[in-house]
């Protein structure tokens, strides 16, 4: 399949890329935005700002490629432990990169979602994320699915509950209960499970992302910091994923 690409900033080249084999659903830990801004002597939330336009560009390049959901790790459980300073910035950053780049989502036929326990989360964030939420609930292109307040464990264990709640209240048979019916009560109920995962930074680890969706997917760890990350980072992941063989466990 030739797909379209995008002006090579360096070599002013327009490529075209070939891949026959695209991930339908690209998972993504931008990770290194901390260590993009010290690297610069500038605040930590130089590098979230600088992470934000990164976001804006391979959200993109996805959606040129046309592939069907881009999952992204925005902010766990577990980052609430980081300084105030940077969180309340963390907290302010779904608003200032929705209203500066909505209409550009829209222009794309991009829908956005959000997935974790937004009841934590300022009003103010809550409001400006249902708002993109509604405004692109009629688009059918690219999903672009943030992951915020997320925990896999955190997850796992609301999913547990609800299925309690459920078997107690005779809506729900624990003979029934399989793979397929606990998949239901996760967050990623409605889309299908990551092909493709990408880590920035050079850390290799999960930090507790998707830990029942990731069981069969690809991974692939570059050193390279999210705010540094760009298209051609991004097609080299995908160069790669056109390389494997998935077994699901068989030969």
């Amino acid at each position: 399949m030739k797909l379209p690409f995008f002006k090579n900033e360096q070599t002013e080249q327009t490529k075209t890329v070939e891949l026959a084999n695209l991930p339908e659903h690209v998972a993504i830990i931008m990770d290194g935005n901390g260590r993009w801004a010290k690297k610069r002597r500038l605040p930590r939330i130089a590098g979230h700002k600088e992470g934000m336009n990164t976001v804006r560009d391979i959200t993109k390049v996805a959606s040129k490629l046309n592939i069907k959901i881009l999952t992204l790790y925005a902010f766990s459980t577990e980052n609430w432990k980081r300084p105030t300073t940077e969180v309340d910035y963390l907290m302010k950053i779904p608003k200032l990169f929705l209203n500066k780049y909505l209409p550009e989502l829209m222009d794309n036929n991009v829908k956005v979602s959000v997935i974790g326990d937004l009841n934590q989360i300022p009003v103010f964030t809550q409001d400006a994320v249902a708002h993109a939420i509604e405004k692109t609930k009629h688009n059918d292109g690219l999903l672009l699915n943030f992951a915020f307040n997320y925990g896999g464990r955190n997850e796992i264990i609301r999913a547990i509950k609800q299925i309690i709640s459920d078997v107690d209240g005779k809506q729900l048979s624990v003979d029934s209960l399989d793979e397929q019916c606990f998949s239901k009560y996760l967050y990623t109920n409605n889309i299908c499970d990551p092909d493709l995962l990408i880590r920035t930074s050079g850390e290799q680890r999960l930090s507790n992302f998707l830990l029942w969706q990731l069981a069969y997917t690809e991974f692939w760890f570059t050193d390279v910091l999210w705010p540094d990350f760009n298209q051609a980072t991004f097609m080299e992941a995908l160069y790669d994923y056109e390389k494997r063989i998935r077994r699901y466990g068989g030969v």
